[in-house]
């Protein structure tokens, strides 16, 4: 019998890893959020791949090629749409997740203890969005307020406040 050889050792493997700009768990110091002005390189792409398609079946249309079909002009459409969709939906953030904190602190109208940033995105343009929850500053908090603030503009969109129901953190008695 043939003995089967191991695979490589670990080091040798290929493994996925993230960019640098978005690997989080090696960077010391304020995380700053990738700008969704982003979106746009992909989306070049995909218009000039579009071009590309649109142009092969213009030219090579007439029924004789086998591999220039319909097919080629319906990939040019999608590829282009997506592409434009791509160009249009890469707004450029201009607040950052401390100044959404400063916009949602004036909305709620309390001190301010503990809060978290959260970056979302609404609408069909898929417009960058700041999800803010916020706990008053008393210990423990006796309100919280959700608050979205608009990631383009700073404007705040939405926010509700209510009392907080976690308030008795007494330890329950038998």
């Amino acid at each position: 019998m043939s003995e089967t050889s191991s695979p490589s050792s670990s080091s040798e493997e290929i493994r996925d890893s993230l960019p640098d700009d978005l690997n989080a768990s090696e960077f010391v110091g304020p995380y700053q959020f990738p700008d969704n002005s982003r979106r746009r390189t992909p989306g070049y792409i995909y218009v000039a791949f579009a071009a590309a398609c649109f142009a092969l079946w213009i030219t090579h249309r007439d029924g004789e090629q086998v591999l220039i079909n319909n097919g080629i002009g319906f990939a040019a459409l999608l590829l282009g749409a997506f592409g434009l969709f791509c160009l249009t939906s890469g707004w450029r953030m201009k607040i950052d997740e401390k100044q959404a904190l400063v916009a949602a602190t004036g909305a709620v109208g309390f001190a301010v203890g503990h809060a978290s940033a959260q970056q979302v995105w609404r609408g069909l343009r898929s417009r960058p969005t700041w999800r803010v929850l916020c706990y008053s500053s008393e210990n423990p908090p006796q309100q919280r307020g959700l608050v979205l603030v608009d990631a383009i503009d700073g404007s705040v969109i939405e926010h509700m406040v209510q009392e907080n129901p976690e308030t008795d953190w007494r330890e329950p008695t038998e």
